[in-house]
């Protein structure tokens, strides 16, 4: 009798007293993940943007001090006070902040949101994947920051009505000129260079080059 009564007060609860667990786990974990992604998609890299941000306010200043040397080789004497003198005067600070806004807002985030999204897509570190990643930096970043960057400039310095006939005149040589650095630079980018270093190593480098594109862009 005290085993049927213990039966049948057990039998009372459904599936033997277990508790039943109702919840779906599988939509509600993948709606989570999805909110999770969306949520690491959409969080501003202050850290990349920043580095991005100092290192093309340094470019654009050596490319300005390096410019005026050149310029003023005949007038530089012994005198260390008149190399000095030469350098400092009339530094364009705006053009130098401009570049580094560009970093900041536009290069800094967008080329580390452009890293994310091809290493999705091609997360294995074989030839292929390294291979399509460099020519995929050329033929899509390269144009897009050269596009940006002359929108940029022309925008803040009152002059973008005159940016179509910027893009003809000096877009593409810029690109050309850019393939030859950027191409080893980019195997060595994807190939050997963490992910989260990648804007680093490319804002870094881009100052041995940022000479050659702040004189095209200082052009009338």
């Amino acid at each position: 009798m005290g085993v049927l009564k213990l039966g049948s007060w057990w039998n009372f609860f459904p599936n033997g007293g277990r508790k039943r667990n109702n919840k779906k786990k599988k939509p509600h974990s993948s709606s989570s993940d999805s909110f999770d992604l969306s949520e690491d998609h959409f969080r501003f890299p202050f850290k990349q943007a920043a580095t991005a941000a100092c290192l093309t306010f340094a470019g654009d200043t050596i490319a300005q001090v390096r410019d005026k040397v050149v310029k003023s080789r005949g007038a530089i004497t012994d005198n260390d006070k008149d190399l000095g003198a030469i350098i400092v005067s009339d530094h364009d600070w705006l053009r130098a902040l401009r570049m580094a806004s560009y970093g900041l807002f536009l290069y800094g985030p967008g080329s580390y949101a452009w890293y994310q999204f091809l290493d999705k897509c091609m997360p294995q570190p074989n030839l292929f994947n390294l291979s399509s990643k460099v020519i995929l930096n050329q033929i899509v970043l390269g144009p897009c920051v050269i596009a940006v960057i002359f929108a940029w400039n022309n925008l803040w310095t009152g002059k973008i009505t005159q940016l179509p006939s910027k893009y003809q005149k000096d877009a593409l040589p810029t690109l050309l000129y850019g393939f030859r650095f950027w191409i080893p630079v980019s195997v060595l980018n994807f190939g050997v260079v963490p992910l989260s270093a990648r804007v680093a190593f490319m804002s870094s480098c881009s100052i041995f080059w940022n000479y050659y594109l702040s004189t095209t862009m200082s052009k009338s």
